[in-house]
């Protein structure tokens, strides 16, 4: 009889994978900061819809609930809108890895959900200028400064996941 074993929740795991996903997020926005420019105005817009709803959940307004789904579909949008196939496969390879702990995150921080919003504004305003380089290191300071702190969580209650 065999049972299945749950890897532990770690900030090293934590860490390696948001630099990973972060990189390769980075290549796609850059390739979304590369659209011209009608393309990369209607992606900032559906953008900027996705971060005003975070806000206002950061401001008590809308529901906890909705923090992963609405940061994820930011990201998935920038990822899908600026990523060739083989960078969507990387993306979705490494995607669900980073999920478990974006979970935890997502409704961990909610104290700190601004700090991600004005990340978030920072890529937008990079894909309305068509600064790639701005968009590649806001979509990997996000996820850097996630890993912060989602492992400032992990300091507090453990590396279990227990919580």
């Amino acid at each position: 009889k065999s049972r299945m074993i749950v890897a532990p929740l770690t900030k090293e795991d934590a860490n390696e994978l948001y630099l990973i996903i972060g990189n390769v997020e980075g290549i796609a926005g850059r390739g979304v900061a590369e659209l011209p420019s009608g393309k990369r105005t209607e992606i900032a817009a559906q953008l900027r819809k996705l971060n005003e709803r975070l806000l206002q959940i950061s401001e008590g307004r809308g529901k906890q609930g909705d923090i992963f789904d609405l940061d994820r579909d930011f990201h998935r949008l920038i990822v899908h809108s600026g990523a060739g196939p083989r960078l969507l496969t990387l993306h979705g390879a490494i995607e669900p890895q980073a999920e478990r702990y974006w979970r935890l995150y997502a409704s961990s921080i909610i104290k700190d959900l601004h700090l991600s919003v004005e990340e978030h504004e920072f890529i937008i305003k990079g894909i309305e200028k068509g600064d790639v380089d701005r968009v590649e290191l806001g979509l990997q300071q996000n996820w850097l400064k996630g890993a912060g702190r989602l492992g400032h969580v992990i300091d507090i209650f453990g590396e279990r996941g227990s919580w």
